[in-house]
């Protein structure tokens, strides 16, 4: 059953690749929440309290209890509501989709952040290690039309979400090129069907707000490097 808007809430941002993944995941399901847009400039003080630790969005905060870090929300909406479920059934499958999970956001996204921000010799090994994932994740997507199978997105897909949308500005603002259609013709297609999720296309940030984000993002990382 699904959940009333005063018994579900998620501070978050829409820029937010790690908040649309929560956002995705409950437009699919169909349950109703209350969006809390927080500033990480200036974070608020509900923010802070309900996530201490990382003090980063998205929190998702069910009954008053706060819930913090993406893939660990995702996992605990599939428990909570069973309808239209994420991960598969066979615990084999949903060790194997964690899995997945787990180096999209530990590999393939670091490799892309370091491509982002570097520069000569330490750019071209943090491209070729990105493409390196893309093309893993091509063969792992060979004959699907998602990640999770032909049936509709699932968690595997929803964590990858970022490389169908955030990636190619990512790309741009940083002036580099991985995601190549004729290198990834799999990839390219799941991106096209994965954009065409209602959940999906309804809640994406525009592409001017994203290039905003993401050049101050770049400014602030090479002034860390520097």
């Amino acid at each position: 059953m699904a959940g009333a808007a005063e018994d579900l809430k998620v501070l978050g941002t829409k820029q937010s690749m790690f908040t649309q993944r929560v956002v995705w995941a409950l437009k699919l399901k169909g349950v109703e929440y209350e969006f809390i847009e927080e500033d990480l400039v200036h974070k608020s003080s509900l923010l802070l309290a309900l996530n201490p630790v990382h003090k980063k969005v998205p929190v998702l905060v069910h009954d008053g209890k706060p819930i913090a870090e993406s893939k660990i929300i995702l996992e605990y909406l599939d428990e909570t509501w069973k309808e239209r479920p994420l991960l598969p059934e066979d615990p084999r499958e949903r060790a194997n989709v964690r899995f997945w999970a787990a180096f999209i956001d530990d590999k393939l996204m670091e490799a892309s952040k370091k491509a982002f921000v570097s520069t000569g010799d330490d750019r071209a090994k943090a491209m070729e290690s990105t493409m390196e994932g893309l093309k893993l994740l091509e063969q792992e997507l060979q004959g699907k039309k998602y990640f999770s199978g032909d049936e509709g997105i699932g968690y595997f897909d929803i964590v990858a979400g970022w490389i169908a949308y955030w990636l190619q500005f990512i790309e741009e603002i940083g002036g580099f090129k991985v995601m190549e259609s004729t290198k990834f013709p799999c990839l390219d297609a799941w991106i096209k069907n994965f954009l065409q999720v209602p959940s999906v296309k309804q809640s994406l940030p525009s592409p001017d707000e994203l290039r905003n984000v993401f050049g101050a993002i770049r400014m602030a990382m090479q002034n860390e490097i520097i």
